[in-house]
């Protein structure tokens, strides 16, 4: 074949190529690129008015409103609790459970069905099970407190009652919902782990403890990076949890996140400033965005080597 016919194929399969390509990017243009641009846009517009799309002036008015909001600050401290917390302790005992699963020979997939129905379960069902466990009504103090006081300790509304207690009920759900799909991926992740490795380890007379460091866990590191990763994108647009346990009013509850704050702006009783809520979604994914390369530098750096 001539040179000319070779780079006619070339063109014809890098066309085509781009053929079969267009229908997924014309999705993410028109779904995704397009409405990150128009909400960077209005981000600027000050005195945005949905109802007559007119505005008195472009600058960062927003974004200052926005930062010195009370509301948003303690949505943006909410979040970062969450995620400091409920991040690392899920993929922890994601992890611990599933080298326990993986040990288990008998009945393995009935205890990983088990574990892995959480995650479809709906989620304002688990928050109405949360509720019913940590809330005190006057006939009773739930589950949670019956324990509590049957130890001889205080009891605590963690509903209605101090922060932290709230915040708490608020990670362990979260950590509840999240656990079962970690889990998945990680018990496919040790059961894709070449055995051979683990033969030649026992052969050397290597201890359990040091097989785990030096071969199963550089083995799935790129599983919990990844879990890590997604874990972060997960926690920073939480909003569905906290409706679940504290109701739609959560800003009165003390318990909103940064995706409530923009939600509220748009559609609570306080919205109608698609202005603010387009800046706090862009300073939302700002920080997102950080946080994610941050993770995939981390992880390229100490990823296994070969």
């Amino acid at each position: 074949m001539t040179k000319s016919g070779v780079k006619r194929e070339g063109i014809m399969g890098t066309l085509s190529g781009w053929l079969y390509l267009a229908p997924a990017l014309a999705f993410l243009i028109f779904f995704m690129v397009y409405p990150l641009i128009d909400v960077f846009i209005y981000s600027f517009e000050e005195g945005y008015n949905s109802a007559s799309q007119t505005y008195f002036g472009i600058g960062g008015y927003n974004y200052s409103y926005v930062l010195r909001d009370p509301y948003f600050l303690q949505a943006v401290k909410n979040t970062f609790i969450l995620v400091i917390f409920t991040v690392p302790i899920s993929t922890i005992l994601a992890l611990l459970i599933s080298l326990a699963l993986n040990s288990i020979e008998k009945l393995k997939k009935l205890f990983q069905t088990i574990y892995f129905l959480p995650y479809v379960t709906n989620t304002l069902a688990v928050g109405l099970v949360f509720m019913i466990l940590f809330r005190k009504t006057p006939y009773t103090d739930g589950l949670i407190n019956m324990m509590i006081k049957a130890l001889g300790m205080t009891t605590v509304d963690f509903i209605e009652g101090p922060y932290w207690a709230k915040m708490l009920v608020l990670c362990v759900y979260v950590i509840w919902i999240v656990m079962p799909f970690k889990i998945l991926i990680l018990t496919s992740a040790l059961a894709s782990v070449n055995p051979v490795y683990y033969k030649a380890a026992r052969i050397d007379g290597a201890s359990k403890t040091r097989i785990f460091f030096k071969i199963t866990l550089p083995m799935i590191s790129p599983m919990i990076f990844y879990l890590v990763i997604t874990g972060f994108i997960g926690a920073f647009k939480a909003y569905s949890d906290a409706v679940a346990i504290f109701g739609v009013d959560l800003n009165a509850a003390g318990m909103n996140t940064m995706v409530g704050y923009v939600y509220d702006m748009l559609y609570g009783d306080g919205g109608g400033y698609p202005s603010y809520a387009s800046a706090a979604a862009i300073i939302l994914f700002a920080i997102v965005l950080t946080i994610t390369v941050i993770n995939l530098i981390v992880s390229k750096k100490t990823a296994p080597k070969g």
